[in-house]
Order: C-alpha cells, then sequence, then structure tokens
C-alpha cells in the first residue's frame, strides 16, 4: 500500500507543478499591453481625413492594422502605405473602423498589443487622405514605445504612444 501511496504523492506533486509551470509560462507567452495612440490633425481647409493606423516591423513591412477612420472603404485606396500592406498580407482588413477625422481635431485609439512587439523595432504608422487635398503615405512614423511622439509631413501635427 505505501508504494501506492508514494506513486499517489508524486503524481500529486507532479501534476501540481506542471499546472503551476503553466500558469506561469502560458500567461507570458499571451500577454499583451493596452497602448493608446494619439493622432493630432492640423488645421486645415477641408473635408474630415481618412486616417489608417497601423504596425510595421523594423523592415517597414506591415503587420497589423490598428484602426482606420472613415466608413467608405471605396477610398480606403487612397492609403497607399496601408493598401499595400494589407494587399501584401493576403487582402483582409484586421482593424477597427470610424468617422473620418477632422481638420484640428485629435483622434486616439486603443488596441492591445504582443508585449514581444513593443520595444523591439515596430513602429506605428498613419496614413492620411484628404479629398481634394492629396494622400499622406506614412504621414506620421513613430517607435512603439512608451511616450514616442513624432511630428507628421502631412495632415498630422503629432503622433504619439502611451501605454
Amino acid at each position: 500500500m505505501k508504494k501506492i501511496a508514494l506513486k499517489t504523492s508524486a503524481m500529486r506533486t507532479g501534476a501540481a507543478a506542471l499546472l503551476l509551470s503553466s500558469a506561469l509560462i502560458v500567461p507570458g507567452a499571451a500577454m499583451a499591453k493596452d497602448v493608446a495612440v494619439t493622432v493630432d490633425m492640423k488645421t486645415y481647409r477641408g473635408p474630415g481625413a481618412y486616417l489608417a493606423v497601423y504596425l510595421v516591423d523594423g523592415s517597414g513591412r506591415y503587420q497589423q492594422t490598428l484602426w482606420v477612420s472613415g466608413r467608405k472603404s471605396k477610398y480606403y485606396r487612397h492609403l497607399k502605405g496601408w493598401a499595400r500592406g494589407i494587399s501584401s498580407a493576403g487582402g483582409s482588413i484586421d482593424g477597427l473602423t470610424g468617422a473620418s477625422v477632422g481638420s484640428g481635431r485629435s483622434l486616439t485609439v486603443r488596441a492591445n498589443v504582443a508585449d514581444a512587439l513593443i520595444d523591439a523595432g515596430y513602429k506605428v504608422v498613419v496614413d492620411a487622405s484628404v479629398e481634394d487635398w492629396g494622400d499622406k503615405p506614412r504621414d506620421a512614423t513613430v517607435p512603439l514605445t512608451n511616450g514616442a511622439s513624432a511630428g507628421g509631413g502631412g495632415f498630422v501635427s503629432k503622433l504619439s504612444v502611451k501605454m
């Protein structure tokens, strides 16, 4: 009887160790951080801007869409850098959409981003397009790092990231 009790005790200890190690490892593999990306628009004359807010890797290759502003998908092709990235990734939009963003306004996008991407060379990119005013691929780019910010080159005044 004692041998069986020892095996059962050893099995319980082994099972407990396995459960504990799984509880510590599995969440670590799937950890994500809440990220707030704020896009401040310059003051300009014209309608609201269509914006694509997305992630690229260190080589500039498209990775993930965080947000697309502007509800009419027929205009998404004007968000050239993002549209090319989506096309090369298989053609499906994997982010959320909302209304266009007007002159002088701000947009804050909240997303869960995998910890492995943060401070690892990934960047947040914004493409912008305003009807009759032109398209600005990569209007603003900033590292995916807490507190990072940068000015834009077209319709975007400032792009910033907070975690």
